[in-house]
């Protein structure tokens, strides 16, 4: 059920609101609402709840019941802060927050495992918390009074793939922050840094850096104005070499920089971060002291992505109490290793851009994986193991050679909010489909002629009605 009330004059929501308690989303933005009704947890089975663009001065904690809502705009008020309640809104992916009075951040946030992104340009916040426990895909701080970005931040914020901190009053950007291996864009723009650490330059996966408008003293404005590739070649070129070290000490002088690799893995990084990078090394297999160092460091993500590695180390299999990531996208795997399954505690397997055809069936005991990218691989079929996945969120499995949708083996996952199946050669898809509670599904560039393309064009909503409408009773 939905229930439109936006573009009115409504001072506060009608009380019978609150009794709705099959009510799925509830537009109530651009009124002049001051309160919320504290009854407002009772609606069980809220799913959307936008009430931006609003008089609000407080949220009542009783929030700490609409425990399916995913997304939530409370932007454009007057919010001084956020109810501590909103850490139990457990189904929470989007929290929009931009444009308020906020101050400060309650760090009970970091329990929403499901958060993906966070909006709070446009405030007043001073401190930002360690977010711990978050899956965070997009953060932005923009137009704040933040002074600190600390390496404890960042060590808990490895899925970031947008950081916007932009117009705050950052003096130092650390170097840890090339932990976040996925990051796509990174905008300093107008804070307060003298540097940028050169490694930066080494972050691949880096799409858009922006760091006009600071006092930058070892960068000059021309390099600036090359855009993002001239400046990351610039800082590449500043990184000094492993030779370039050596001699330096031969002739009495003080190392300033170490090579990325070690910097990102010596024994302080492992302890500070708990995150073992060993990306873009074109390496066909890891160090076992690298393992050991890992495993005293208590490890809980572990990156391989752009190797030549043929196999996944049979020493992954040391990390087994700790490991929640592992990325190894970008190299040369032909089969995986059945022994993973004893990684019970993985979140997140990034398996994508390799030369899989299959999966062994002992990984359907990773119970707990939330995140599973299979995308640009050799899979004619998605692998049986992957349906007993129970906690799934989200499936990528675009760019393979996929010719069917397992309606009855997606069905098992209830959870599962993302399945991406473009690029493959599916060339039916099963109506039941539209039952699932898919946040995203992307199906485009196959084979099937059904859905045709104008209803695969206007997005999932649409694409899942049109399905559902197609089921024959």
């Amino acid at each position: 059920m939905l229930l439109m009330s936006c573009h009115n004059e409504l001072v506060e929501l009608p009380p019978s609101v609150c009794r709705c308690k099959s009510l799925l989303y509830l537009h109530a933005e651009h009124n002049k609402l001051t309160v919320l009704d504290e009854n407002i947890g009772n609606i069980y089975c809220l799913e959307d709840l936008d009430v931006s663009h609003n008089q609000l001065t407080c949220l009542p904690n009783t929030v700490n019941g609409l425990t399916r809502v995913s997304k939530f705009n409370c932007s454009h008020n007057r919010l001084k802060d956020l109810p501590l309640g909103i850490a139990s809104m457990n189904a929470l992916r989007m929290i929009e927050a931009a444009h308020n009075q906020i101050q400060s951040i309650p760090e009970e946030i970091g329990l929403l495992h499901h958060l993906e992104q966070l909006y709070l340009r446009h405030n007043q916040i001073k401190e930002l918390p360690v977010l711990q426990g978050t899956a965070l895909k997009e953060l932005h701080l923009g137009n704040n009074n933040i002074k600190e970005l600390s390496p404890k931040h960042l060590e808990h914020l490895l899925s970031l793939l947008v950081l916007d901190i932009r117009d705050n009053k950052l003096t130092e950007l650390p170097v840890e922050i090339t932990l976040l291996t996925r990051l796509h864009r990174l905008d300093l723009t107008n804070n307060d840094l003298s540097s940028i650490p050169y490694e930066v330059g080494d972050m691949a996966s880096l799409d858009s850096l922006q760091i006009e408008g600071n006092s930058l003293k070892s960068i000059r404005r021309d390099i600036i104005m090359r855009g993002t590739v001239g400046l990351l070649k610039y800082l590449r070129s500043r990184i000094q070499e492993p030779e370039a070290v050596q001699e330096s000490q031969d002739k009495g002088g003080f190392p300033w920089t170490e090579s990325v690799a070690e910097k990102r893995n010596s024994k302080h990084m492992l302890n500070t971060t708990h995150c073992l990078d060993y990306s873009n090394n074109s390496a066909t297999e890891v160090p076992e002291e690298v393992w050991w160092s890992a495993k005293e460091s208590q490890v809980i993500a572990v990156n391989l992505n752009k190797n030549c590695l043929q196999a996944i180390p049979d020493h992954i299999t040391s990390l087994s109490e700790t490991l929640n990531e592992l990325h190894i996208a970008g190299n040369k795997l032909t089969t995986v290793i059945a022994e993973l399954s004893i990684c019970s505690r993985l979140i997140v397997l990034d398996l994508s851009n390799n030369q899989l055809t299959g999966l062994p069936q002992e990984l359907e005991t990773l119970v707990g994986l939330r995140d599973l990218t299979l995308s640009y691989n050799r899979f004619s079929a998605l692998p049986a193991c992957v349906y007993r996945m129970k906690s799934l969120e989200n499936l990528l499995a675009s760019d393979n050679s996929i010719s069917s949708i397992d309606i009855d083996g997606l069905s098992c996952l209830q959870r599962l909010a993302v399945l991406d199946l473009q690029n493959n050669d599916i060339a039916a898809v099963p109506p039941e489909l539209g039952n699932m509670s898919l946040r995203a599904l992307q199906l485009g560039g196959n084979r099937f002629r059904v859905p045709r393309p104008n209803i695969i064009a206007k997005g999932t909503p649409a694409v899942l009605e049109y399905l559902r409408s197609r089921i024959t009773t």
